[in-house]
């Protein structure tokens, strides 16, 4: 991971977006999203794979990919992957808590990911593919907490080593360029490595 003074500078102007309408829920993915609905920011891995798992839940209202933190200001895709940015790529997941619960976002993002593997997740390498829990409140944050205590007991029991994930306050989201949004809509062979993978996560046990 770079020192803020090591990273790379970036720019003050965001990434444009041409168009700002979900491929799959047909709903917005930038601000202003519905009063009712709440966000949440997770780091899993390559970010094509990991938006899919969270827009297929009933009760998200949309999701969008980008990069979150480190400290280059509004980086491109070529910075980060110079891991000169500390920035990790994240799904940003607004949804209707009166549908679906933050518990049911954990559990996807515990289940479809190895958070054991540090700076890596299969075949990708690099800082922007750490695992990341980014909360956006006091109860994210206590409930990311406590099902990562929950998760690594039943990962131990499974063979796996301690988590990595890291667990903070949400830092500033920069939407990644637009061929990245819904990529597996707009390439539907593309590359993905989410699925299955360890052990099941129980918010009861």
């Amino acid at each position: 991971m770079p020192a803020m003074d090591e990273a790379l500078s970036g720019r003050d102007t965001p990434i444009a977006l041409q168009s700002t309408k979900h491929l799959s829920l047909g709903t917005r993915i930038i601000p202003p999203f519905p009063s009712e609905c709440e966000q949440a920011m997770f780091g899993l891995g390559c970010f094509w794979g990991a938006e899919r798992c969270f827009w297929q839940l009933e009760g998200v209202h949309t999701t969008a990919v980008g990069y979150a933190g480190g400290f280059t200001l509004n980086p491109t895709y070529e910075e980060v992957c110079s891991g000169q940015t500390g920035h990790t790529e994240v799904v940003l997941v607004v949804y209707d808590p009166s549908s679906i619960d933050y518990e049911r976002l954990l559990k996807e993002f515990w289940e479809v990911h190895d958070p054991t593997l540090g700076m890596r997740q299969g075949y990708d390498i690099g800082t922007q593919y750490r695992s990341a829990i980014f909360t956006y409140n006091t109860q994210q944050h206590l409930a990311a907490t406590t099902s990562q205590t929950r998760y690594q007991q039943k990962l131990l029991k499974k063979g796996y080593g301690s988590i990595t994930t890291e667990i903070s306050d949400a830092p500033e989201f920069y939407y990644a360029e637009e061929y990245h949004q819904q990529y597996l809509i707009r390439n539907p062979s593309g590359y993905c490595h989410h699925g299955f993978c360890q052990a099941s996560y129980d918010p009861t046990s």
